[in-house]
């Protein structure tokens, strides 16, 4: 009997449970073939006792429209650097990495499907490096991996932050006020971009795009006639003023790498007043809102296809590889090239463009 085992790392994703259901449902139809859940991305490896889930077609009946994932996921940790008390009290990490190696070949694992985004795939490719049969599957919502059209989960955030729009510009124009939606977007400002042009924002703020606030007072200002008025900023998490910096800080979570990105929109409503905005502003974090739910039709469908093909890759033995979408393709890249790029919002995009057509500042 071969065996495949499934992890879901990094943040969690609308989609996730389609792309666990595809696989299992795919390795299905080949009679020599079982599907492990690791709980917690690798950490169901690396805990003594091991937490492993075997996944059948009865784990994952109707899975495929509910958020999360079926197997828990974290960002915190991972076998490269395990986080450990010392004895004084501290903190510190250790490197696991081979021992886990080792624990899979004990356990008969043939190959690792690794389901996450960015440092997800640095992990993946670390592994690959290692020996280890990998193949990762992108999962991001803010859509920033270059190497791929589109990620499962993108979509429905994107409709998520345009539903927040939607109901910001009614209690807007009721009370005559600026409404500051920070989306989430810590490099890349496509949840922002899209969810501005979707819902009629009449600025958008997007890490590639550093603003100048009183280019953002101008449109303010031709919003508004005797007082009388509404304006809708949507701002990215990552946006930041010119010569300005980020609003992020480092949260001392053990084993949480990332930097934690907040405040931009509380920053931009300081700047604002301090520009001497007359109006009343106010702000609203859609944080984490923007992850979880039922997915879109559209991400269910994708997250589905990148089961397919990530099962039919560890037949084919395409190991190092991650699947991807390159219209009209459902296709694989190799590790290496997914973790040396980013796609960013061009400025001189046909989007970017549209959206100035259609009256949207940049702040720039």
């Amino acid at each position: 009997m071969n065996r495949v085992l499934l992890a879901t790392a990094g943040g969690d994703c609308p989609g996730l449970n389609a792309v666990i259901r595809a696989v299992v449902k795919r390795a299905s139809k080949e009679r020599d073939w079982e599907v492990l859940g690791s709980v917690q991305a690798f950490n169901g490896i690396l805990w003594e006792p091991s937490e492993v889930k075997v996944l059948d077609e009865h784990t994952v009946s109707g899975i495929h429209f509910k958020g999360g994932t079926i197997l828990e996921t974290t960002n915190k940790g991972g076998p490269f650097a395990w986080p450990v008390k010392n004895t004084d009290g501290t903190w510190s990490t250790v490197d696991r990495s081979d021992e886990m190696v080792r624990k899979l070949q004990y356990m008969g694992i043939d190959a690792v499907i690794n389901i996450g985004g960015d440092g997800s795939q640095r992990i993946s490719q670390a592994l690959a490096e290692k020996g280890l049969n990998v193949i990762g599957v992108p999962k991001t919502i803010d859509n920033d991996l270059a190497v791929t059209d589109s990620t499962f989960g993108y979509q429905t955030a994107v409709q998520i932050a345009t539903e927040s729009v939607d109901k910001l510009v009614t209690t807007a124009a009721s009370h005559n006020r600026i409404f500051v939606l920070e989306v989430m977007g810590r490099d890349t400002g496509w949840i922002a971009l899209n969810s501005s042009v979707a819902g009629g924002a009449e600025i958008c703020l997007i890490p590639e795009i550093p603003y100048d606030i009183d280019k953002v007072m101008e449109r303010i200002y031709s919003r508004f006639r005797k007082d009388r008025g509404f304006v809708i900023i949507v701002i990215a998490e990552g946006a930041k003023r010119k010569h300005g910096e980020q609003s992020k800080e480092d949260t001392g979570e053990v084993g949480y790498a990332n930097v934690k990105y907040s405040g931009a929109a509380a920053r931009l409503v300081d700047e604002l007043k301090e520009a001497g905005c007359p109006y009343d502003i106010r702000s609203t974090v859609l944080g984490h809102l923007q992850r979880g739910g039922v997915p879109l039709a559209y991400d269910r469908i994708l997250a589905t296809q990148f089961g397919v093909k990530a099962f039919e890759m560890v037949l084919e033995g395409k190991f190092g590889e991650m699947v991807a979408y390159q219209h009209p393709n459902i296709t694989s890249v190799p590790l290496e090239d997914v973790i040396t790029q980013h796609k960013y919002v061009e400025e001189d995009s046909d989007l970017v463009k549209n959206a100035k057509g259609v009256g949207i500042s940049f702040g720039n």
